[in-house]
């Protein structure tokens, strides 16, 4: 994968402190001069090396046109980018699941690779049982995806058989890769997935992310705590993973709501997958705000908001904080006195303390006494990079509403 003659691309003065403080997102205005692929000898997903105003090399990265720049896979400056170098990083990350117990013979659905956080940054990797789902969100992992499959499988205490690569929707449009959904190895080789005990049928194929959100499940085994004897309410339920876990925790009833059908399609499987013909579960295809407009005061006294991200960009940063507002603040005025709310952010673009604050607003909006039991996050096989701030993206809060 190297060249002789990579090519170095070369930072303005001063802009190359964060990289020295081993941030791995190099951005277009830090270059003297953007390149232009086809033009300058280079194109995107090239392996380029980068270098300070006074010539230092400081490391090497993925090439690619956009905001970010370059997605930096070493600072070492004499390591190698080759299929040892992608062997090494994913058998570190593999070490770090083991040290987590992942898998074990209740788990089997977990995230092996989550970017930055494992110093791979463009590249996605959920397994479910023995088959691997490989997302790309960089040209550089694209064009890396067969020697990284076919690494996978060499780790021979997961057994993974097959390996599905799934980028159609994550690589940037205007590279114009053609990347096509397949399998890079193996085939089709069943759909059910476990998570702590509990039994979910993962679509890959045609559903969102790489078919199933693993970054919830230490959040669901909480709810299936606080849910003995309640009305539990999930909106935005996808695949109805909090459901599946409050029916599990002992609920009175669950009603899991979706503006998609084929998510409520989806839930409806699932929960019949672990509780067959149980009459304590009802689905409802239709808008969150709707639901809650027209809902009952005080019916259900456990609600789950976990609302798709309301900003991917920051130009929709005011936008998104207005929406959670007055989706926290629904919640707030019809959950039962004694209430438990969960309520998520899953936008980047939002920080901790913009949501709490959105959530603070619409809690003095209700006028009712408010409660943190508790602050939440990603599951520990979603790691942060201590340098890169940033892969902090899950946020949530458990509330005691009276």
């Amino acid at each position: 994968m190297n060249k002789t003659d990579m090519p170095v691309l070369n930072l303005r003065k001063g802009k190359e402190e964060s990289l020295d403080r081993f941030h791995p997102w190099v951005f277009s205005g830090a270059l003297t001069r953007m390149p232009e692929p086809g033009k300058d000898g280079i194109e995107e997903g090239d392996l380029v090396k980068v270098a300070a105003a006074d010539g230092r090399i400081i490391g090497t990265g993925h090439f690619q046109i956009g905001s970010i720049a370059v997605r930096m896979l070493t600072f070492d400056q004499n390591e190698t980018i080759d299929s040892s170098f992608y062997s090494r990083r994913l058998r570190e990350a593999y070490t770090l699941r083991q040290t987590l117990g992942l898998p074990d013979n209740n788990t089997t659905a977990f995230r092996l690779v989550h970017g930055e956080g494992d110093f791979l940054p463009g590249l996605v990797v959920d397994i479910y049982g023995p088959t691997a789902v490989v997302q790309a969100h960089s040209p550089g992992m694209h064009f890396a995806r067969e020697i990284i499959a076919k690494e996978l499988t060499e780790i021979k205490e997961l057994d993974i058989r097959s390996v599905y690569y799934k980028s159609e929707t994550t690589l940037p449009y205007k590279a114009q890769l053609d990347a096509r959904n397949d399998y890079i190895i193996g085939s089709f080789l069943g759909d059910t997935a476990l998570e702590n005990g509990l039994k979910f049928r993962v679509d890959w194929l045609r559903g969102q992310k790489t078919g199933f959100f693993v970054d919830q499940r230490d959040n669901r085994a909480l709810v299936r705590r606080y849910s003995a004897g309640r009305s539990v309410l999930n909106m935005f339920c996808y695949t109805g993973g909090f459901s599946v876990y409050a029916l599990d925790g002992g609920a009175r009833e669950v009603v899991s709501v979706d503006s998609s059908a084929k998510a409520i399609s989806l839930t409806e499987a699932n929960v019949e997958l672990n509780f067959p013909g149980d009459t304590r579960h009802a689905a409802e295809a239709t808008d969150a705000f709707k639901y809650l407009d027209n809902m009952e005061a005080g019916r259900h006294d456990l609600i789950i908001l976990d609302p798709p991200a309301f900003a991917k960009h920051r130009s929709a940063l005011h936008n998104a904080l207005q929406g959670y507002r007055r989706l926290n603040a629904r919640a707030f005025e019809k959950i039962a006195p004694g209430g438990i709310l969960f309520t998520f952010s899953c936008s980047q673009a939002v920080n901790r303390e913009q949501f709490r604050l959105a959530v603070f607003s619409a809690a003095a909006q209700s006028r009712r006494k408010v409660r943190i039991l508790h602050q939440l996050t990603q599951p520990a096989d979603h790691p942060v990079n201590i340098y890169h701030p940033e892969g902090e993206y899950l946020k949530g809060l458990v509330l005691y509403v009276e």
